[in-house]
């Protein structure tokens, strides 16, 4: 097995995403022993076996499937080796995918203020993929510069930053920027190019809020996207220190993450 582990240990190191399969059980004539792995990278099979033939072909193209989809969390499936799979043995089994995905969760922060600063601080030692974009070269100047998962830009209309660089729809947007004037254009952008992204928030109160709403209204946002806006942002838990409202904020964030759908 210390293969398997000087493997995982490479491809980790790499920055490579991979899915472990694991034959956990199984019942009947079975192609392989319960404890069998393997690793499938983007790129197909890359270390072990976990049956051979028609059933790791399965494994693979659903283990390749999650990568794909990015999908985080384990699964377990059992698949009838006749019924499921169409091969001549009568037995069953039961796999263990195991998703390993390099910052699969990525956060984009949009101004580098006071709340910023202590976001970027409370989230920095997680496995997040962090952005933070300013128009203030001050406020850039102190982000946190040593660690590898933060990117920052500094970006003079943060809202042509959006057009220009590729988003996902799952991306987390959080917008901070110096108020309501300068949050609305990156909202306007976010939302054209990802009418209803997984998590896109604003801090402020409810009176901002609806003062926002009517602008992205008047900018011909659709209502559907307008729905998906959360202000205020963060759960509601403690004061208006900018370090609480961090927490608050990273809160939330978690929450949404790990929802099941």
């Amino acid at each position: 097995m210390m293969g398997y582990f000087e493997a995982a240990r490479a491809l980790e190191s790499a920055g490579r995403d991979f899915v472990t399969v694991t034959l956990i059980s199984g019942r009947g004539h079975i192609p392989q022993d319960p404890g069998a792995k393997m690793l499938v990278t983007s790129d197909g099979l890359h270390f072990g076996t976990v049956g051979g033939g028609k059933v790791e072909a399965r494994a693979l193209l659903h283990a390749r499937a999650l990568l794909e989809e990015r999908k985080p969390h384990p699964e377990t499936h059992v698949w009838n080796l006749q019924k499921d799979i169409g091969m001549t043995c009568g037995g069953e089994v039961t796999y263990l995918f195991e998703p390993h995905l390099q910052h699969a969760w990525r956060v984009r922060i949009f101004g580098a203020g006071h709340v910023a600063q202590s976001l970027v601080r409370v989230l920095r030692d997680l496995p997040v993929s962090l952005t933070c974009v300013d128009a203030r070269s001050e406020w850039i100047d102190k982000l946190p510069r040593d660690h590898g998962n933060l990117e920052i830009f500094h970006a003079p209309v943060p809202g042509e930053w959006v057009v220009a660089n590729e988003i996902g729809q799952d991306d987390f947007f959080v917008v901070i920027t110096q108020g309501h004037a300068t949050d609305v254009p990156v909202l306007e952008a976010l939302f054209r190019k990802h009418p209803r992204p997984r998590y896109i928030g604003v801090i402020g109160s409810e009176t901002k809020g609806i003062k926002i709403r009517s602008e992205l209204r008047e900018r011909g946002i659709a209502e559907e996207s307008i729905g998906c806006l959360r202000i205020p942002i963060g759960l509601d838990i403690g004061t208006n220190h900018p370090g609480e409202i961090a927490i608050s904020i990273a809160a939330e964030l978690l929450q949404v993450r790990d929802r099941k759908e």
